[in-house]
C-alpha cells in the first residue's frame, strides 16, 4: 500500500509540473521608462554651504527677524527721546476795556482801554541723570494804555523765568524714563539672541532638508540599479527557458520581480520631487524664481567621522551658548530693572524746585501833564510863589502835573532797552521750594511690586526648565550622533554582506545548485541593504546638525556671522 501511495503522490507531483509548464505563458519583454518629473527641465548642482546662504537670504523667517532688530533699534531711540529738549512757544493778544466811576481810576472819561501783546517762547526737559527735570521760558510783552496815571506808554515788560526740579527720594536713582531706556536696551539684545535662534533653527531645517534630498537622489538611483539587475535577471530567465533549462513560470517570476523594483522607482521619484520642494521652500525667495524648474543636485557628501567632544563639555558649551537661555536672562534683567522702579515708586514724593527769574522794563515817557489831585490848588501855588519871590522866599515846588521827570532815565527806552534791564539783573526773584506728596495708601505701587517678584519666581523656574531640557537635549542628540556613525557601519557591512550573498546565488544559480526564488531573495535583501546605508548616511548628517543645534554650535560650525 506504502509503495502504491507513493507512486500516485509521484504521479500527481509530475503530472501538476507539466501541467504548470504548459499552462503558464511567457509575458513579453516590458520596457520601462522613468517618466520626465514634472515642472523639471534644468539641473542645479548645489553644495551644502550654497543652500545654507540662500536660505539666509532667502528665508522669510530670517527677515522678519530681521524687522523685529529694526523695530528694537527704534523702540529704544523712543525711549531716549524722553530726554530731548522740547521748544514752544505762546503768544496772545489782549484788549481790555475796564469801566471807572471816578477820575481816581484813570479816566474822565469813564473807562480805561488796555491793550496787551504777548509772546512767550520756551525751553524744558529732563536730564538722564538723577531724574531731574527743567523749563525756561521768555516772557516779552508791549502794553498800551490811556490811563491817566500812567507815566510810561507803551510799555515794554520782559521776564526770564528758569525752573529746576531734583527729586530727593523717589525718582532720584530711578525713575520711569530710565527704566523704559534699560529695558529698550534689553530688548535690543534680545531680539539679537532672538534673531540668533531663528537664524540656527533656519540653518538645521535647511541642512536637514539638504541630508534628505541627498538620500533621496541616492534611494533613486539604488532603485534604478535595482531595475536594471531586475532586467538582466529577465533576460537571463529568457534565454534560460528558450532553452529549455527554466519553466515558463520562472520568467513570470522574474517580471513580477521586476514591476516590484519599478514599483521602488516610481515611489523614490516621488520622494525625491517632495524632498526638492522641501528644499527649495527654504532656500527661494519668490515663486518666479528659476531653480524652480531646475533638479536640485546635492554635491556635498555627508561627514562620516563629525568630530565628538565629550559629554560635559558639550553640557557646557550648551548651557553657555543656546539662545533660549540668553534670551531667559535677558527677560530676568528686564525683570531686576522693572522691580527697581516699582520699588522707587513705593517711596515718598520729596521734591527740591529752584525757580529763578529776571524782570526787564521799558517804554516811553509821557509829557508832563496836569495832576487831577492837586490841579485844583494850581491858582494858590501861583499866588504863592509870587508873593515868595517879592519877599525874597524860595518858591513852593509844582504839583499840578505828572510825567516824565519822575521816570528813572534806565526805563526809558523801547524794547531793547527792556532786554538789556532784564539781562542784566537788575530786577532778580529767587525761590527755593520743597514740596512733599505721599499717597495714605499706595496699593498700586506695592501690587506692582508683589506681582514683579511673582513674574521673578516665574523667569527662575522657565530658566530651570530650560537648562534641564537642554541638558536631555545634548544627551539625546550626542546618543544619536553615535547611534547614527554605528547604524551607518553596520549598514556598510550588511550591504557587503548582502552584495557577496547575491553574487554567490547567482553563481550557485547557474550552476544548477539554487532555485530563482532564492537569488531573487538575494536580491531584494541587497536592494534593501544598499538603501538602508544610504538612509543610514543621511540620518547621520541629520543627527549632527541637531546636536549642534542642542549645543549652540551651529553657526559657529558653518562660520555664520549673524552680526
Amino acid at each position: 500500500m506504502l509503495r502504491i501511495a507513493g507512486a500516485v503522490t509521484a504521479t500527481c507531483v509530475f503530472t501538476c509540473a507539466l501541467w504548470a509548464q504548459e499552462g503558464a505563458k511567457v509575458p513579453a519583454p516590458r520596457e520601462f521608462r522613468l517618466p520626465p518629473r514634472v515642472g523639471v527641465i534644468g539641473e542645479r548642482p548645489l553644495t551644502l554651504a550654497e543652500a545654507l546662504t540662500m536660505a539666509l537670504a532667502n528665508n522669510r523667517d530670517i527677515d522678519i527677524s530681521r524687522i523685529d532688530q529694526q523695530r528694537a533699534d527704534y523702540n529704544l531711540i523712543s525711549a531716549q527721546g524722553a530726554f530731548d529738549p522740547r521748544i514752544g512757544a505762546a503768544s496772545s493778544f489782549t484788549k481790555n476795556v475796564v469801566p471807572v466811576s471816578s477820575s481816581l481810576g484813570g479816566s474822565t472819561t469813564g473807562a480805561v482801554t488796555n491793550k496787551n501783546s504777548t509772546i512767550d517762547p520756551q525751553l524744558n526737559g529732563a536730564l538722564p541723570i538723577l531724574g531731574s527735570s527743567y523749563s525756561v521760558d521768555l516772557s516779552s510783552a508791549r502794553t498800551t494804555t490811556n490811563n491817566t496815571f500812567t507815566t510810561l506808554n507803551p510799555q515794554y515788560p520782559t521776564a526770564l523765568n528758569f525752573s529746576y526740579t531734583q527729586p530727593l527720594f523717589r525718582g532720584l536713582r530711578y525713575d520711569d524714563n530710565r527704566r523704559r531706556v534699560e529695558v529698550a536696551k534689553k530688548n535690543q539684545n534680545l531680539t539679537d539672541e532672538q534673531f540668533r535662534q531663528r537664524v540656527m533653527e533656519v540653518v538645521t531645517r535647511a541642512e536637514q532638508a539638504y541630508w534628505d534630498l541627498a538620500f533621496a537622489y541616492n534611494n533613486l538611483a539604488v532603485q534604478l540599479e535595482a531595475v536594471r539587475i531586475g532586467r538582466d535577471q529577465d533576460a537571463s530567465n529568457r534565454r534560460q527557458q528558450e532553452q529549455g533549462l527554466l519553466a515558463a513560470i520562472d520568467v513570470v517570476a522574474a517580471q513580477r520581480q521586476l514591476a516590484t523594483f519599478e514599483q521602488a522607482a516610481f515611489s523614490g521619484q516621488e520622494t525625491l520631487t517632495t524632498m526638492e520642494n522641501v528644499l527649495k521652500t527654504l532656500i527661494l525667495a519668490e515663486r518666479d524664481d528659476p531653480m524652480w524648474s531646475m533638479s536640485i543636485v546635492p554635491t556635498t557628501p555627508v561627514d562620516t567621522a563629525p568630530p565628538v567632544i565629550p559629554l560635559n563639555d558639550a553640557i557646557t558649551e550648551a548651557l553657555a551658548s543656546r539662545p533660549e537661555l540668553a534670551q531667559l536672562r535677558i527677560s530676568r534683567e528686564i525683570n531686576k530693572a522693572d522691580n527697581k522702579l516699582f520699588k522707587e515708586q513705593t517711596k515718598p514724593q520729596i521734591d527740591a524746585v529752584f525757580t529763578h527769574s529776571n524782570a526787564g522794563l521799558s517804554g516811553a515817557q509821557l509829557p508832563a501833564t496836569p495832576n487831577p489831585f492837586t490841579a485844583s490848588t494850581l491858582a494858590l501855588t501861583d499866588r504863592l510863589n509870587t508873593l515868595s519871590t517879592l519877599a525874597g522866599l524860595q518858591p513852593l515846588p509844582s504839583t499840578g502835573s505828572t510825567g516824565g521827570s519822575t521816570v528813572p532815565p534806565v526805563l526809558v527806552g523801547n524794547y531793547g532797552q527792556s532786554l538789556s534791564n532784564l539781562f542784566s539783573g537788575r530786577f532778580p526773584t529767587t525761590q527755593v521750594q520743597i514740596r512733599f506728596s505721599l499717597p495714605l495708601r499706595n496699593r498700586t505701587a506695592e501690587a506692582n511690586l508683589a506681582n514683579n517678584v511673582a513674574e521673578a519666581r516665574r523667569l527662575r523656574d522657565q530658566q530651570q526648565q530650560a537648562e534641564l531640557a537642554i541638558e536631555a537635549a545634548v544627551r539625546n542628540g550626542m546618543q544619536a550622533v553615535e547611534s547614527a556613525k554605528a547604524r551607518l557601519e553596520s549598514a556598510r557591512v550588511a550591504r557587503t554582506s548582502a552584495e557577496e550573498q547575491y553574487e554567490s546565488e547567482q553563481r550557485q544559480f547557474r550552476a544548477g545548485t539554487s532555485t530563482l526564488f532564492l537569488v531573487q531573495q538575494r536580491q531584494n535583501d541587497m536592494i534593501t541593504a544598499r538603501s538602508q546605508e544610504r538612509r543610514a548616511e543621511a540620518d547621520l548628517g541629520k543627527a549632527t546638525a541637531t546636536f549642534e543645534l542642542a549645543t549652540g554650535r551651529t553657526l559657529k560650525v558653518h562660520n555664520i556671522d549673524v552680526k
